[in-house]
């Protein structure tokens, strides 16, 4: 399902199944916001050190169950499995794009 994602979205889910924090970082815009377990990171930096963090807590994979356009966002819903308890859940990525890149990225159970 996920090569019929725009490519940017793709991308960053090859790069989380990867553990690749610069390959996820590089499919973001400079002024990017991501919020994901109750937290906000801006930009770059900060989400490139987000999905580094994460990576090495959870080593997480996602495989793609579902995805929809709404309200010009589009909205993935993956099925997460890692190092955590209660794994897999389903977890729903809100993802915003600017141009061909991620401008805005929420996770949400």
């Amino acid at each position: 399902m996920s090569n019929e994602l725009p490519k940017s979205i793709a991308d960053y889910i090859a790069g989380s199944n990867a553990h690749d924090p610069d390959a996820c970082a590089a499919c973001f815009t400079d002024d990017a916001v991501v919020i994901d377990e109750g937290r906000e990171r801006k930009g770059f930096a900060d989400i490139r050190a987000w999905k580094e963090e994460v990576t090495g807590k959870y080593r997480a994979t996602v495989e793609v169950v579902a995805a929809a356009k709404a309200n010009g966002r589009t909205i993935v819903t993956g099925r997460v499995s890692g190092n955590f308890p209660g794994s897999p859940v389903n977890l729903r990525y809100a993802f915003t794009l600017r141009g061909d890149k991620i401008a805005r990225l929420e996770i949400v159970p």
